[in-house]
């Protein structure tokens, strides 16, 4: 049996030895081909028929992208260099049959599907290329099989999962690029074990955790990729061990700690970008030992301290960018040694001192910003030195002093935005020079002369500004041809001119604003050749003439402003082709004749002023047809006949004003649709009648003013009749009610019962009776009162009998203060509803059956304002002036030396934050009610800020000061930190606010004004919308804004992933809105405040039909909600 055996297994060995021998020499080519053919005929059609045209004859060696080896084997298939463009899988490719295949590279194709595992048979691979195309799936682990493999790219695909442990056993790898894919989890220590790796591109993903602490055992690492990840933890101190770096990039990550001292040890860096983190702590001054660096990126973070000295020594520096940090102090001299350097790039930090002079050796700068600072000084005469200077920027600082000449020496000048300082003196003639100019903006200065008259002697101006100067002077003639301008703000001057000479037809021109000026001469037809102009202000100067018909030729214009001029003549028809148009003020002029009818076509209009003019003849019934119109204004006007029905179909409106007028009739009983309505003037006409009814349903309403007229009968059961003054309501037939100045109306018995001499009869006996049971009453009334007093004055402390009771909106001061000591039985605990940071809220239920909340001041507050009560007082009196519909009305305010409060209506659903922290509530507020307390809130803003006498700040907008009523209607209340503020004064105080709501600008300028509000309004809607608080997107929207390059679509977050999880998505209108809810919100979260909306803005933009999507909701990327930041609106 032996001796057999082994032959026999001789045999199978030369047999197996002969098959083998045989399949390498002959059969591996004709498997390849054939591998290759079935490969191709699995492919879509027209991916086919291209690898046919290419893949022709019998020698496959001969085919495009396929290289051979002497033995007919193929050792590269490069389909990646011709632009094939192929589409299919790899899923029939098998890799088994190309046992010697060296290179593998399909990059830049739309080849799909998972990367095959069988990829793994390829022992011999040294060059793997996938990427640029659309592989999805696992990193296959096969891939640890590739021994022999020194570059492996699979980047900008859309590959999940996490990074497979098995890279680590690629010990001859050199170049990993796995960039813009969707991996996910940490970096695996096993890369570590890669000391032959040279490059490392982890880039653009969402890989997480820390960065491995013996990163540095990479001693060959000369590129190292990481940003814009979710990488967290330190920057490890073993990076001080890689001597080979030469880039080293961790931008867009969630890093925090300090930059480590021992990056100083890697001088053979050349770029460092460790952007937009959380790093703390100062800039090391080892910095100053990378003597290679040329690109030194570390803005968006929370550096602290100042700029090192040592930053002089990098003297190879081309680009030094810092922004959006907490830097202090002053910008060395040492800068000037950096000659080399192309951006300077510091604003948005708290530097302080000037701007040093030596900044004028750097000759070879071309971008310079050094904006939204505390610097102050003047602007060294050596910035003249900068020739090649493109980008001048150096917006909200303090700089003063007047413009440099030498700035006329930067004629390659193209951005040059100096606003928001306090220069003064002439504008420079030597701007002329200027001819390169692309954005102008002098804004908000103290400047004087005229602007410089070549700024777009060049043809390349887009944008200027000269905002609340003192400029007089002719408009710059040059601007006259101007085609390039898209943007025009020169509001606020003594600029002159005629208005038909100085400007020309523009094509690119989208808003212009000249209101303020001493501009003179009439409208040219040339406006209406404008034809992507949105916005038209020229308020407030000496324009003449006629609006010329060719004006409604502009049919992109949203908004119409040409008020206060001394225009004449009628209102052309024409206006109505202005279909886009929401804001038409046309006011205080001289029109005449009648409103045009064609008004009605207006079918956006959500504001209409035509107050002040001679326009005579009926209110158009066509109105009705403004379904939007949340304003209408006819004031001041010879308008006659009747108020047309038709009003009372503009569901939106909020305020109306008719007054001043010669309107006849009575106020149509249509008119309680107007569930809107919360300002209402229709006094000094001649209408007549009841008050409808129907008015009983207007419970938005909050002014009314009806004098003047012949009105009878009673008023309605409404607060703002009841709570309206003697001058509102005097001077009519016969109104009765319960208001200040009226009669009681006489009861409705004695009203019906007879007619003629026996009703006269009636009322000649009984009103006399009346009035002598009135009379007694008072007397008694006042005697015991009387009594009272004297018995309460003995019975009280002698310091309580010095107190003093302010007594508001016809309540008793000390009959109020009691009735609320009682009801609340001394403001006991179980009465106590809530507390804030200046007292706590109780509920009180009045004797009149009114239910009313309380706050009782802190005793801190309460000294405070005892100490200053007449000033406390005047501000509560301006307070109570408040009549809106989505604010918390104020009742009135009780001093006492034992306690002092302020009485409120009570709004029955408590804070939006209670409600929002209430999983049940949360969902009961579904998408459409977040989006209308948005809105309210907006309205609520907008009203204290622009429709107060004085603007009112309420500086502590949060979640917790908006209350909801039964019906979700948002309210807003605590204006127990607000401040009046005058009208352009500048307002400094200490930092008041919630923290996560307050606006960062506060943080170092303390200078509070209307933006605050903004601000916070922004935070509050995103809460709203992600029904948490939006700490976290609110710092990507901040990263977004600060940087150019966003992020790969395969990377970017969707917003269905970020709102309130609670509901369901929203479909719909609903979707609508909220994308444009969201959009506003992020525009009011500008870090420049100046950059950020009025209320009144977001006001009407809510209040505008939502855009349509431009993708379905649930794949819109939360980027998409981030919009164009522009200096100056």
């Amino acid at each position: 049996m032996p001796s057999f055996s082994i032959p026999f297994k001789l045999i199978i060995f030369f047999l197996f030895f002969a098959s083998s021998h045989a399949f390498s020499s002959k059969t591996i080519p004709s498997r390849e081909a054939e591998a290759l053919l079935k490969w191709n005929a699995s492919l879509p059609r027209n991916t086919q028929t291209l690898l046919s045209s290419l893949w022709g004859g019998s020698n496959h060696c001969n085919w495009t992208g396929i290289n051979c080896n002497n033995a007919g084997s193929i050792t590269k298939v490069i389909l990646g260099e011709f632009e094939l463009k192929l589409r299919g899988t790899l899923h029939n490719l098998n890799f088994f049959y190309f046992p010697n295949l060296i290179w593998l590279q399909l990059r830049n194709n739309s080849l799909y599907g998972s990367i095959p595992s069988n990829i793994g048979n390829l022992s011999n691979l040294n060059f793997l290329d996938l990427s640029y195309n659309n592989f999805s799936g696992n990193i296959p682990l096969e891939i640890g099989l590739l021994k022999s493999l020194s570059l492996i790219s699979l980047g900008d695909n859309s590959l999940s999962g996490s990074i497979p442990r098995e890279i680590g056993k690629l010990s001859t790898i050199s170049y990993i690029y796995f960039t813009r894919n969707n991996l996910t989890g940490p970096i695996p220590i096993e890369i570590l074990n890669l000391t032959k790796l040279h490059d490392l591109d982890l880039s653009q993903n969402n890989i997480s955790g820390s960065i491995p602490s013996d990163i540095g055992r990479l001693s060959s690492l000369s590129i190292l990729f990481l940003n814009q990840n979710h990488l967290t933890g330190t920057i490890p101190i073993s990076i001080g061990d890689l001597q080979n770096l030469s880039q080293f990039v961790l931008v867009d990550n969630r890093l925090n700690g300090s930059i480590p001292k021992e990056i100083g040890m890697v001088t053979s860096l050349r770029l460092l970008d460790l952007s937009n983190n959380h790093l703390t702590g100062p800039i090391p001054t080892c910095i100053g030992n990378l003597s290679n660096m040329k690109w030194l990126y570390l803005w968006s973070n929370n550096l602290s301290g100042s700029i090192p000295n040592e930053i002089g020594m990098l003297k190879s520096l081309l680009a030094f960018q810092l922004a959006y940090n907490n830097l202090t102090g002053v910008i060395p001299h040492s800068i000037g040694n950096l000659t080399n350097l192309d951006n300077l790039v510091l604003n948005f930090n708290g530097l302080s001192g000037s701007i040093p002079s030596e900044v004028g050796m750097l000759k070879s700068l071309f971008d310079l910003q050094l904006s939204d600072n505390n610097l102050t000084g003047v602007i060294p005469d050596s910035i003249g030195n900068l020739t090649n200077l493109g980008n001048l920027v150096l917006h909200f600082n303090g700089l003063s002093g007047s413009i440099p000449t030498s700035m006329g020496n930067l004629n390659k000048l193209s951005i040059l935005e100096i606003c928001e300082n306090s220069l003064s003196g002439l504008v420079p003639r030597t701007l002329n020079n200027l001819t390169h100019l692309r954005i102008l903006d002098l804004s908000h200065n103290h400047l004087s002369g005229s602007l410089p008259e070549n700024v777009c002697l060049g043809g390349l101006l887009t944008r200027i500004a000269a905002i609340k100067n003192n400029l007089t002077g002719l408009i710059p003639s040059s601007l006259r041809n101007c085609t390039s301008l898209y943007r025009v703000r020169l509001e606020g001057n003594h600029l002159t001119g005629n208005i038909s000479e100085a400007f020309g037809i523009y094509p690119n021109l989208n808003f212009i604003s000249l209101s303020n000026n001493n501009i003179f001469g009439e409208l040219s037809s040339n406006w209406g050749q404008c034809h992507n102009l949105t916005s038209l202000k020229i308020t407030n100067n000496n324009i003449s003439g006629k609006i010329p018909f060719q004006l409604g030729q502009a049919t992109q214009l949203q908004e119409l402003d040409l008020s206060s001029n001394h225009l004449n003549g009628e209102l052309p028809k024409e206006l109505g082709k202005l279909t886009m148009v929401s804001r038409l003020y046309l006011s205080d002029n001289q029109f005449s004749g009648k409103i045009p009818l064609e008004i009605g076509l207006l079918s956006k209009l959500e504001q209409l002023d035509l107050a002040l003019n001679n326009l005579s003849g009926p209110i158009p019934d066509d109105l009705g047809n403004c379904f939007k119109l949340f304003n209408l204004n006819l004031s001041k006007n010879n308008l006659e006949e009747s108020i047309p029905s038709s009003i009372s179909y503009i569901n939106a409106l909020q305020s109306l004003d008719l007054s001043q007028n010669s309107l006849i009739g009575g106020i149509p009983q249509q008119f309680g649709k107007l569930q809107s309505l919360e300002v209402l003037n229709l006094s000094h006409n001649m209408l007549n009648g009841s008050i409808p009814e129907a008015f009983n349903n207007l419970r938005g309403l909050r002014f009314v003013n009806i004098s003047f007229n012949q009105f009878e009968g009673p008023i309605p059961n409404l607060k703002a009749f009841h709570e309206a003054s003697f001058d509102a309501l005097r001077n009519n037939k016969g109104l009765c009610g319960n208001a200040t100045g009226l009669m009681a109306c006489v009861p409705s018995f004695l009203a019906n019962h007879g007619h003629g001499k026996r009703t006269k009869v009636i009322i000649s006996v009984m009103l006399p009776l009346f009035g002598g049971l009135l009379l007694l009453f008072l007397l008694v009334g006042s005697f015991f009162t009387f009594y009272k007093k004297t018995q309460t004055k003995e019975s009280e402390p002698r310091e309580e009998q010095q107190g003093d009771i302010f007594t508001v909106l016809g309540f008793n001061g000390r009959v109020l203060h009691d009735n609320i000591i009682e009801a609340t039985e001394d403001f006991s605990s179980d009465y106590c509803i809530g507390s804030g940071g200046y007292g706590s809220v109780y509920k009180a239920a009045l004797p009149t059956g009114q239910v009313v909340a309380v706050k009782k001041l802190y005793r801190s507050e309460d000294n405070i304002h005892i100490n200053n009560l007449k000033a406390f007082e005047s501000e509560v009196m301006a307070l109570l002036e408040i009549r809106h519909r989505n604010i918390v009305q104020m009742y009135g305010f009780c001093s006492h030396p034992k306690h002092s409060f302020l009485v409120y209506e009570l709004v029955e659903r408590g804070s939006l934050r209670m409600v929002l922290s209430n999983n049940e509530q949360a969902k009961e507020l579904d998408w459409k009610k977040r989006v209308n307390v948005v809105k309210g809130l907006a309205n609520a803003l907008s009203y204290m800020h622009h429709g107060h006498s004085q603007p009112i700040v309420h500086r502590d907008i949060s979640s917790n000061n908006v209350l909801l009523d039964l019906d979700y209607e948002a309210r807003v209340s605590d204006f127990g930190t607000a401040r009046i503020l005058k009208p352009d004064s500048s307002n400094w105080t200490s930092l008041a606010g919630t923290y996560g709501y307050i606006a960062p600008e506060l943080a170092y300028t303390m200078r509070v004004d209307e933006k605050c509000d903004v601000y916070s309004f922004g935070v509050l809607t995103m809460e709203v919308c992600m029904g948490r608080h939006a700490g976290d997107l609110i710092s990507y929207f901040s990263s977004l804004e600060s940087t150019s390059s966003l992020m790969s679509n395969d990377q970017q977050v969707l917003l269905k992933d970020t709102i309130d999880q609670r509901l369901s998505p929203p479909v719909g209108q609903s979707a609508k809105d909220l994308v444009s809810t969201m959009k506003i919100a992020v525009a009011c979260l500008n870090g420049n405040p100046q950059l950020r909306p009025t209320m009144q803005q977001v006001s009407q933009a809510l209040g505008r039909q939502s855009l349509p999507l431009p993708s379905p909701f649930n794949s819109i990327q939360l980027e998409e909600v981030l919009g164009e930041v522009v200096c100056n609106g």
